[in-house]
């Protein structure tokens, strides 16, 4: 059986420099978002976050798969992030006694999974 870690994750958004500079401060504690060539993305615990910009052919805005970001306070992060701009989206869901999850949309278009306990 072969074991993968994630690399990277990519959003796809039409603003990448204001969708990432919004995620390093609402989601990671104002860690530094990076850019060349016009490609922004921050480094998160050795995964790389990235923000490309959207292509409606190829790659239109919230298009991707749902990435769960483990947080200590599940609450009082999914109030920071919706008052930050964010729409509910689905949850939060208790799924066992240690495990809670939701869903936000981001101002961006693309939905944040956060999980928790």
């Amino acid at each position: 059986m072969i074991f993968a870690k994630i690399a990277s994750v990519m959003y796809f958004v039409d603003e990448p420099y204001a969708a990432g500079s919004w995620y390093a401060k609402h989601l990671f504690g104002g860690i530094w978002l990076q850019e060349e060539a016009g490609f922004f993305w921050l480094e998160v615990g050795g995964v790389e976050v990235g923000f490309h910009p959207t292509d409606d052919a190829k790659n239109p805005p919230g298009g991707g798969a749902v990435v769960y970001w483990r947080v200590e306070n599940l609450t009082g992060t999914r109030e920071a992030l919706l008052a930050a701009g964010s729409e509910p989206w689905r949850g939060p869901l208790r799924l066992s006694p240690t495990r809670i999850i939701c869903q936000l949309r981001d101002p961006f278009r693309n939905i944040i999974g956060l999980e928790g306990s």
